[in-house]
C-alpha cells in the first residue's frame, strides 16, 4: 500500500516565497578554449541572459525576455558588458601582482544582486567579490563600506570609499534599482518565475545497509525543506543534507540521507517531510519496506530519473572551468559567514556594473 501522504497544514508552516536577482560575473586567465569572460544573470535561479567574450553580445535565455525587451535594452547592456569585460582582465593582472602570482590559471568572480519577499516586503541587497575561490571584498549596506577579507584586498576597499559617489551609487541599486529590475522581470515573466510545481518523492537505498534517501525533485521554486521525523518529531541525529540542484527542465531536486538500521525503522515510525516555497502542503513518505527503490534488484532508481544536470551553469554556458570557479568561492563565501546585508526604471538593468577597477 502507498505510505504517501499530503498533509493541509504543516508542522513547520508554509516557507516564505522570496524571489532574488542575481548577476553572476566569472573572469579566467591562462585557460584555453573557454571564455575569458562571462555574465549569468538569473531571477529565482532561472538563468534569465548571458554574455561572453567569445560572442560579445548579450542575449536573452528566456522567451519572455525576448518579448518585452528592444534592441535598445540588449545594445546598451551589451555595451555594459564589454567595458565590464576590459575592467576584468586588469583586476585579474592586479590580483596576481597582489598575491605575488605569475601565470598559472585564475578567476575572478563577482556576484551582486538582491532579494525581495512579495509578503513581508523584506529586502536585502548583497555584492561580493571573489579570487580564486577565496573571498575578496563585500559591500556592507548598514555601514556603507567595503568589507576586505584579505590583506591584498585592502587597497581596493580604500580606493571605492575614498569617492562618495561610487558608495552611493552602489546602495542605490542594492536598495532600489536592482528591486525595481527585480519586480519588473517577475511582472513579465510570471508564468514561469511565480510558478508552483509540487515535488515527487522517492525513497532511495543502495544496499540494505546504506543510508535511506529521501528524493525531491521535479519542485519549484527553489526554496525547499527536507527533512525526517521519527515518531512525529524532527530527526536530525545521522542525517546528511544534500544541496538544491537543477533539473534540465528548469525544476530542482534535493535529497536528505538517514543512516538508521533496519531493524530501527521497522520498530518506529520514520517518515521524510518535504515542503516546497509558495506550497501550503507538506508531502510526506513513510519509511516501510515496499517504498524504499533499491538498485541491488530490477529496481534502479539511478534509470529510472529524468536527466539531471548538476550545475546550471555547466549546462546553459558549456564553460566548466570557470563555473567551478565560481561555484567554489560561492560555497566558501558561505562557509566564512559572508551574507547578504539589508537592504528607475531605464534602458539597461546595469548589467556588467559589479565590476570595478581594483
Amino acid at each position: 500500500m502507498k505510505m504517501y501522504l499530503i498533509l493541509l497544514f504543516g508542522i513547520h508552516g508554509a516557507l516564505a516565497v522570496t524571489h532574488s536577482l542575481r548577476y553572476f560575473n566569472a573572469a579566467s586567465s591562462g585557460i584555453l578554449n573557454v571564455p575569458e569572460f562571462v555574465e549569468m544573470g538569473m531571477v529565482n535561479d532561472q538563468v534569465i541572459s548571458h554574455y561572453d567574450s567569445i560572442t560579445k553580445i548579450k542575449v536573452p535565455k528566456q522567451s519572455w525576455m525576448k518579448e518585452y525587451f528592444n534592441k535598445q535594452y540588449w545594445d546598451s547592456t551589451t555595451e555594459n558588458l564589454r567595458y565590464a569585460e576590459e575592467v576584468s582582465k586588469v583586476n585579474i593582472q592586479t590580483a596576481q601582482m597582489r598575491f605575488n602570482q605569475t601565470g598559472g590559471m585564475h578567476f575572478n568572480q563577482d556576484m551582486y544582486g538582491c532579494v525581495w519577499d512579495d509578503e513581508t516586503g523584506f529586502t536585502d541587497g548583497f555584492h561580493h567579490i571573489g579570487y580564486d575561490g577565496i573571498d575578496l571584498l563585500a559591500f556592507d549596506l548598514k555601514t556603507e563600506t567595503w568589507i576586505a577579507a584579505v590583506p591584498q584586498a585592502f587597497n581596493s576597499k580604500l580606493k571605492w570609499e575614498s569617492n562618495p559617489s561610487n558608495i552611493e551609487r552602489e546602495k542605490l541599486y542594492l536598495t532600489q534599482e536592482c528591486i525595481e529590475w527585480l519586480k519588473k522581470y517577475l511582472d513579465y515573466g510570471k508564468t514561469t518565475l511565480q510558478r508552483t510545481v509540487p515535488p515527487s518523492v522517492s525513497l532511495l537505498q543502495k544496499t540494505p545497509s546504506s543510508p535511506v534517501t529521501c528524493h525531491a525533485t521535479g519542485f519549484y521554486p527553489s526554496g525547499v525543506m527536507v527533512f525526517w521525523q521519527k515518531d512525529g518529531q524532527d530527526h536530525h541525529e545521522d542525517v546528511k543534507y544534500g544541496e538544491i540542484l537543477h533539473n534540465d527542465d528548469g525544476t530542482f531536486q534535493k535529497r536528505t540521507h538517514l543512516t538508521v538500521t533496519p531493524e530501527e525503522w521497522k520498530n518506529n515510525n520514520y517518515q521524510c517531510v518535504v515542503q516546497v516555497a509558495g506550497i501550503k502542503e507538506h508531502f510526506i513518505k513513510v519509511l516501510t519496506e515496499s517504498e524504499i527503490q533499491t538498485n541491488w534488484g530490477a529496481n534502479d532508481p539511478n534509470t529510472t530519473g529524468s536527466a539531471l544536470i548538476i550545475g546550471v551553469v555547466v549546462a546553459l554556458l558549456a564553460i566548466v572551468a570557470v563555473v567551478v570557479g565560481v561555484f567554489i568561492w560561492k560555497k566558501n563565501k558561505n562557509k566564512k559567514g559572508f551574507h547578504p546585508t539589508s537592504t528607475s526604471d531605464t534602458d539597461s538593468d546595469n548589467s556588467g556594473k559589479g565590476v570595478q577597477k581594483t
